[in-house]
Parts: C-alpha cells; structure tokens; sequence
C-alpha cells in the first residue's frame, strides 16, 4: 500500500473570498466549523494573521485532548492561508516534529467562494509501517488520510452552513 501524504477537497461558499479569509485566517475561531479543533491562543497580539504568526491550537477527538503549536507559513488575504503543525502534547506542545499542513485557497466563482481544504502530512521521515499502525490507534482504524477527508469534508460543509 502506497502512503498518501495529502488529501484535499473544495466546496462553494456564500460568501466573498476576503470574509472567508479574514474567518479561516483567525485561529481562535476555528472551532466554529472544525471537527476536531475546538480554537487557538494566538501568542502575539494580531490585527490579522501573518506568515510566522504563532498559535497553539486546542483540540479534542472523543475523550483525548491535546494541544497543537503551529507557524503560519502563507498570509495571502482573500487568496492563501496556511500553517504548519509542528509540535503536539497533551497540556502543552513539548514533542517537536514535523506533523501536518493545513492550507485554504479561495477562489471568487460567480455564487460566492471556492474554498479549498488541503491537509499534507508531513511526517515524512516516518516508516510507512510505523505511520500505518500509529494512524489506526489514533483513528479508530483509519489511516490519517482516510481520517481527514472526512474531517475536511465536515469542515467545509459547517462553513458553508456558516455563510447559508
């Protein structure tokens, strides 16, 4: 079985491309359509998001929880936002590594925004094995790509009911 390191998906949103934005671009806010996030402590005061901008992301799937620490790495207003995940633990993000990035594209269509979810994994320097095996512990069975579509799925589909 060959590894998948990103998964992606789009959907149109009621919406203009720089109000998606300026929603997406503002971790603390997240929580309001993700799955699994439940929002962010930006670690410097912002008026909006910017590449190297710092936060640690909450998150909770069933009853584990634990904290993200990510660096924005694209800031492109009404275009791009991204961010790399590149620490993780329980209370605090001690385990540093490279985890995922997380990516939103908008694109103006004639009914609002196409926006665009991209999940890469960036555990690149792992086994597929040992990737494999970790994945299904964490998801019940999954792999993370598997695990992802459908988070990214839901996440995109709460953002349209957002905008409805």
């Amino acid at each position: 079985m060959t590894r998948e390191f990103t998964v992606s998906d789009s959907i149109v949103v009621n919406a203009d491309a720089d109000t998606l934005y300026a929603a997406i671009s503002d971790p603390t806010k997240m929580g309001g359509w993700s799955p699994e996030n439940t929002g962010a402590t930006v670690h410097d005061a912002r008026e909006s998001a910017y590449v190297g901008m710092v936060f640690d992301g909450t998150n909770k799937r069933g009853r584990a929880k634990w904290i993200t620490r990510c660096t924005v790495t694209a800031a492109d207003p009404g275009k791009t936002f991204e961010f790399r995940v590149h620490a993780i633990g329980k209370s605090t993000p001690k385990i540093k590594g490279a985890n995922a990035t997380w990516r939103y594209d908008f694109e103006p269509v004639a009914s609002g925004t196409k926006v665009t979810e991209t999940w890469t994994d960036d555990r690149t320097k792992w086994p597929d094995a040992l990737a494999l095996v970790f994945d299904k512990i964490v998801t019940s069975g999954k792999t993370f790509p598997q695990f992802q579509r459908r988070n990214i799925a839901k996440t995109l589909e709460n953002l349209q009911k957002r905008y409805a």
